[in-house]
């Protein structure tokens, strides 16, 4: 009997044991962070898709997550996917409101995770104007930072979309928009462009979220060459378009032809007059170069125009670095060679870490201080970008 018992109460405590194993087996913990980012389309009602990303649910019984998601507030919640990544990828429209629940390998669901609403509330205003300003092979966008100043905490970037332009298409511009760039900063430089060639440009501003505004208002430019806006670079930019020469005379007669003037070049050519350096706080500075060549600053204020600078001053040279500030008006006095001195003038309009453009004049008559633009010649005939060394 005593044995009987025995058994009995083992079988008994076996059992027991098992069914335990059972009812206290933990669910899945919840995923948990869980947050999306849309994926912009240039449509601010119509996002490409949208990514979900949550933390990893550390178990090793997890087989798989399922994403819910519902399309309007106080539907139910269907199942959108299931995938073994702490990712997911919805693309078209989003739904409005999604959670994920990790699953163990018996297709048990674990706890939900909190959830998400796709709120386009959280959408930034959209920038109040856009203006440009016409460069050689490029267009110098800028515009308003009111969705930056909005919201300093929501902002991500801005997005810049360019299209054709057509003068006698009822439409202008063309149907197919194409992502040019983006940039935290209120301006951009589309670059690489054909002369003569426009283009319609647009502006959008776009939240951490990935929610994009409304566009700017959209205008139309075209890159020509000019004596004025002349796009130079810092030589740790681009080295091949860091320097600049009023006038090379390439045949060696002594007069100054269309394409001889404004030279863009490699900034350790050592036959340029200038080249652009930049410093480690991203301030940009004009070196001389070419022996003979001295720089002054003119005035002890910003000038209205290029035109501004009428005469070079007798003294103040040095061939020292200057800064290159926006709106001050710069002098250069060099060697032409002979026993008479040349002059050129540029005035900065625009000075970023990135890029230098400016205005300039040149004196084609030996010795002669005063200044016309482009050294008389007509302003179209432009520059000549030479990148090679």
């Amino acid at each position: 009997m005593r044995t009987i018992t025995r058994l009995g109460i083992s079988a008994v405590a076996l059992l027991g044991v098992a069914a335990c194993d059972r009812v206290v087996e933990p669910v899945i913990e919840a995923p948990t962070n869980l947050t999306y980012r849309l994926e912009p389309s240039g449509d601010p009602e119509a996002p490409a898709g949208l990514i979900l990303s949550w933390d990893p649910v550390l178990n090793a019984r997890l087989a798989v997550y399922r994403v819910y998601s519902r399309g309007q507030d106080g539907a139910n919640y269907d199942l959108r996917a299931e995938t073994t990544s702490p990712t997911f990828h919805d693309a078209g429209i989003p739904d409005l409101d999604y959670y994920v629940v990790g699953v163990d390998r018996s297709g048990n669901e674990g706890a939900p995770s909190d959830k998400v609403r796709v709120d386009e509330r959280l959408r930034l205003p959209h920038p109040d104007w856009l203006a440009s300003g016409t460069l050689n092979g490029a267009i110098h966008l800028y515009w308003s930072d009111n969705p930056f100043q909005s919201t300093p905490d929501g902002f991500k970037q801005y997005r810049i979309y360019s299209a054709s332009y057509t003068l006698d298409d009822p439409e202008n511009c063309g149907q197919v928009w194409t992502l040019e760039g983006t940039t935290v900063s209120p301006e951009f430089l589309a670059s690489a462009l054909t002369n003569g060639v426009s283009r319609c440009f647009g502006v959008s501003a776009e939240s951490i979220e990935g929610w994009e505004s409304l566009w700017s208002e959209v205008i139309a430019d075209t890159p020509r060459p000019d004596a004025r806006n002349v796009l130079i670079f810092p030589f740790q930019a681009d080295p091949d378009r860091s320097g600049f020469r009023f006038f090379l005379d390439a045949n060696g007669d002594g007069q100054a032809g269309p394409l001889e003037l404004g030279i863009v070049a490699a900034g350790d050519n050592p036959n340029m007059d200038f080249w652009v350096d930049r410093d480690a706080a991203g301030d940009l500075w004009i070196t001389p170069v070419r022996a003979g060549t001295e720089v002054a600053l003119y005035g002890t204020a910003p000038v209205a125009d290029l035109t501004s600078i009428d005469v070079a001053p007798v003294n103040g040279y040095a061939r020292t670095a200057i800064q290159a500030v926006p709106g001050y008006g710069y002098v250069f006095r060099m060697s032409g060679g002979d026993s008479y001195a040349r002059y050129g003038a540029l005035r900065v309009t625009h000075a970023s870490s990135q890029y230098l453009i400016f205005d300039w004049s040149y004196q084609t008559d030996p010795g002669n201080p005063e200044l016309s633009v482009r050294g008389g010649l007509p302003t179209f005939e432009g520059i000549v970008v030479r990148p090679g060394r």
